[in-house]
């Protein structure tokens, strides 16, 4: 497989757009960038003639990768507003990262369509939650416990490491709903996203080791060009998203964000279907 210098080009400005508008995504409402890269991933790779069956491994595989650079950059960002809930985070990071462990075991061995499907259906709900409830939505007054909270946690892990995602954008909508605070749930998404893009990652790189029909510059289902593509825009912009989200009202956002998330996963869905 190989590439003519035309779609070289438009391949890289694309995915540098994608960068960008992860990093800031990443910071801003703590969605995690992989919700931008997965399927802009996928719809490039299938353009430039990727099989079916490798182009969401390699679109998952390449997001995660490119979520560590991210996470490590707003993280930062985060601790230097004291967003980061230490206590919170240690309790819930062997949960999520059992959870990664069972969706990159999961995402190895099903098929791409699978992949689709379960990306497609989660965006959908995403989106349906950020246009129709408000960060006013309660379902309990406290963060999950007990068993409620490995359990959660390890669900989060588990899909995240699946769609390709940071983990923001389950573990913001869940611990917002369970009256916590907004700002403090950004941050300490950032900082499980790493958690569940470092094993996923690997994962995704010893899943796809030898396979066929990946594009160039590609380490098992990580596309090495994607990933140098994405990493520094996002890196660079993710600050910026992190700034914003303690200065603006990010309603609208949220409105126009879920707009893009709904098409999505339509166009997912009508692709599987046909």
């Amino acid at each position: 497989m190989s590439f003519d210098p035309l779609s070289l080009s438009l391949f890289a400005l694309v995915l540098l757009f994608a960068g960008l508008c992860a990093g800031v995504l990443a910071g801003l409402l703590g969605v995690g960038g992989g919700i931008v890269i997965v399927p802009v991933l996928f719809h490039l790779l299938g353009v430039i003639g990727v099989e079916e069956d490798v182009k969401m491994h390699l679109a998952v595989g390449t997001s995660l990768a490119s979520i560590i650079p991210t996470s490590i950059v707003s993280i930062r960002s985060h601790l230097k507003r004291d967003a980061v809930d230490r206590e919170l985070l240690q309790s819930w990071a062997p949960w999520v990262a059992c959870g990664v462990l069972l969706g990159t075991v999961l995402a190895g061995v099903v098929r791409g369509a699978v992949l689709t499907g379960v990306f497609a259906v989660v965006a959908l709900a995403v989106a349906l939650h950020m246009a129709f409830t408000s960060q006013e939505t309660r379902l309990s007054d406290h963060p999950p416990r007990g068993v409620l909270k490995g359990i959660t946690a390890a669900v989060i892990g588990t899909f995240s490491a699946m769609m390709g995602i940071g983990g923001g954008t389950l573990t913001v909508p869940t611990l917002v709903m369970c009256n916590y605070p907004i700002r403090r749930a950004v941050g300490t998404s950032a900082a499980l996203g790493l958690i569940i893009a470092v094993p996923g990652t690997i994962g995704f790189v010893v899943a796809g080791l030898g396979l066929p029909d990946r594009p160039p510059l590609s380490l098992g289902y990580v596309s090495l060009l994607g990933l140098l593509m994405i990493a520094p825009v996002s890196m660079l912009s993710a600050p910026l998203g992190a700034r914003l989200a303690h200065a603006i009202d990010p309603r609208n956002l949220r409105r126009a964000f879920a707009f893009f998330l709904a098409v999505t996963s339509l166009r997912m869905f009508y692709g599987l279907l046909t």
